[in-house]
């Protein structure tokens, strides 16, 4: 295949692998993965007080045999599901269009560099050697890494899911995501989350993810677990720990009585860095241009053969998605006001898409922008009383990375019209696919369940914070939710935060060190300890034995390779277990 032929594959797998991830809940597998957490929440213990109320649009009634029979076939999923289509197809339609508009603006008037950019297309080079009959070294990274990936997938993820089809609790050589280590240390570190992340893919993304990155998220995470939580427990402010609590219990605990306060301050500091960031960067380039006699900012025509298409017309399609999401609300909840989902759609979207597209295209940063609990803020404020909005379509979007998206097709000279048209036949064999594998997979299991071992930890601490903002907007709600807000702990991380950045911008450190420091917050040491080593290894041994160049070139590639042979690794292994629990059931 040629370059352009796998780029458009790459972006149609990356599409299926990504989609219906709820909430970053650790599951994917199409548009159905998200029913599936949804009818996990409105089964948990953590959501027992408001199950009832979670209208049926989301998931059908409590005592419905589509839930008790785990029957996605049933009646009473036919609205779930048609909402979720709809959504999906307005939301793709949403951002091919923005993230296209955002492009032309940042890439074809502006000129921004995206460095980011020429890396993440050379996977799709990589791959292509093969193609023209030729080995070259980026086949022989990807190589390596899809035999690492095999490799740890056979124990990491193989062994556990076959075992799982003829034991009740399935053999795990190690604990899925973390070994727990929070137990044992509650007498020399109280309150504290320690635990050891067993996934050494986030060692390798540690060798992709910008250095300072990584050091500013470890040395945060660590100071919080090691003297910030035990000092924060001796003070009385983490209240609600008791002895003998495990990881996830002990962030929930954490959660409600500090951090998810202080969170909030250190991301109103993020918020407005980023916001001031771009317009700085908008006021340089513009005097720039003047000091430099002035350049056209007139759209000029698209180079020929990439595709392109009027921008009016892309223009229209984003207009009516957008106002698809304003009318499909205003249907479902006709209560709530239709003008705040307008002005998020047609006003705070485009604007922060802008945001992240240029942060995006200045420094390679795949964070893009955003402004924190804008969302449940907008919620709170507008005085409605009742939970439905919480699973409401809102459309409050940041298509920044798309407009990245679109220069790797650029880059690899890959017609955007292909592209296009693959994802609309990618969406209608992803919506028949994921019915189909999920209502397998469900119907074999429960979910959560010992036999997924990530969800059945995770679930539970996702579950008890989209609770506590779920009950704001009941009657009485309000009172709840601000016994768990307090504004002097909201004060504190933005006043720290803020004081940080100005320090660190005084002394000259890198920003990037300020945004891993901030990220670093609301990450346990399970989950930064891994890449910490792996930024180690990568920036004092690996780069020294290969030379700073060609090491940076191997990484991504290598990354790949392991993603690839871990992926092919657990697709087998589910599909013996699909045919292996099938047949019993048939024999039985």
């Amino acid at each position: 295949m040629t370059r352009q032929e796998i780029m458009i594959l790459y972006w149609a797998a990356a599409g299926l692998a990504a989609a219906g991830n709820a909430m970053n809940t650790g599951i994917t597998g199409g548009p159905f993965s998200h029913l599936i957490w949804e009818q996990y929440f409105k089964q948990s213990p953590e959501a027992a007080s408001i199950a009832t109320m979670i209208p049926s649009w989301v998931v059908p009634a409590l005592g419905s045999e589509a839930l008790a029979q785990r029957d996605f076939f049933n009646p009473d999923w036919f609205i779930p599901i048609g909402v979720l289509i709809l959504v999906t197809i307005l939301f793709t339609i949403n951002s091919f269009s923005m993230g296209y508009i955002l492009f032309r603006v940042t890439n074809d008037i502006e000129h921004l560099p995206f460095p980011l950019a020429k890396v993440q297309a050379g996977g799709a080079t990589a791959l292509a050697e093969t193609s023209q009959k030729k080995e070259g070294w980026r086949w022989r990274a990807f190589s390596i890494g899809t035999v690492i990936g095999v490799s740890w997938g056979l124990i990491y993820v193989m062994i556990p899911i076959l075992s799982s089809t003829f034991l009740v609790t399935p053999i795990t050589i190690l604990p899925i995501p973390f070994i727990d280590f929070t137990t044992s240390l509650k007498e020399v570190l109280p309150a504290t989350m320690i635990g050891i992340g067993t996934d050494l893919g986030a060692l390798l993304a540690g060798f992709v993810i910008p250095f300072w990155v990584v050091i500013g998220s470890f040395v945060s995470s660590a100071s919080i677990g090691l003297i910030g939580n035990p000092m924060l427990y001796h003070f009385g402010i983490l209240s609600t720990w008791e002895p003998g609590m495990s990881l996830i219990p002990t962030q929930i605990s954490n959660n409600i009585d500090f951090w998810l306060n202080f969170t909030i301050g250190s991301s109103l500091v993020i918020g407005f860095v980023g916001f001031g960031a771009t317009i700085k960067s908008i006021m340089k380039s513009n005097r720039e241009k003047k000091e430099s006699g002035g350049v056209s900012t007139t759209v000029m025509p698209p180079p020929e053969g990439r595709g392109d298409m009027p921008l009016w017309i892309v223009g229209v399609f984003w207009f009516l998605s957008t106002a698809g999401f304003v009318v499909l609300l205003y249907y479902l909840i006709p209560s709530f006001p239709w003008w705040i989902s307008a002005i998020f759609g047609f006003l705070w979207s485009p604007v922060f898409s802008y945001i992240g597209a240029r942060i995006i295209g200045i420094t390679g940063s795949p964070y893009g922008s955003s402004f924190p609990f804008v969302r449940e803020a907008s919620f709170l404020l507008s005085g409605y009383k009742g939970l439905d909005v919480w699973f409401a379509p809102i459309p409050i979007f940041e298509h920044g990375g798309v407009a990245a998206t679109f220069k790797q097709l650029d880059l690899t000279k890959t017609t955007f019209g292909s592209v296009i048209k693959l994802s609309a036949l990618t969406m209608v064999l992803m919506f028949i696919c994921s019915f189909i594998f999920y209502s397998l997979v469900w119907k074999l299991n429960p979910i959560p369940s010992a036999a997924y071992p990530y969800v059945q930890k995770m679930w539970p601490l996702n579950a008890a914070m989209r609770t506590i903002w779920v009950k704001s907007t009941l009657p009485g709600g309000t009172t709840f939710i601000f016994e768990i807000i307090k504004i002097e702990y909201i004060l504190a991380g933005l006043g720290i935060t803020g004081g940080l950045f100005a320090l660190l911008t005084a002394i000259g450190a890198s920003p990037l060190f300020f945004y891993g420091l901030v990220g670093g917050l609301a990450s346990p040491m399970w989950q930064t300890m891994p890449t910490f080593l792996g930024a180690i290894l990568g920036r004092y041994y690996f780069s020294k034995r290969f030379g700073d160049e060609k090491w940076m070139s191997y990484v991504p590639i290598v990354a790949a390779g392991y993603g690839a042979g871990i992926g092919l690794i657990g697709m087998i292994a589910i599909s013996i277990a699909l045919i292996s629990k099938a047949i019993s059931q048939i024999v039985y």
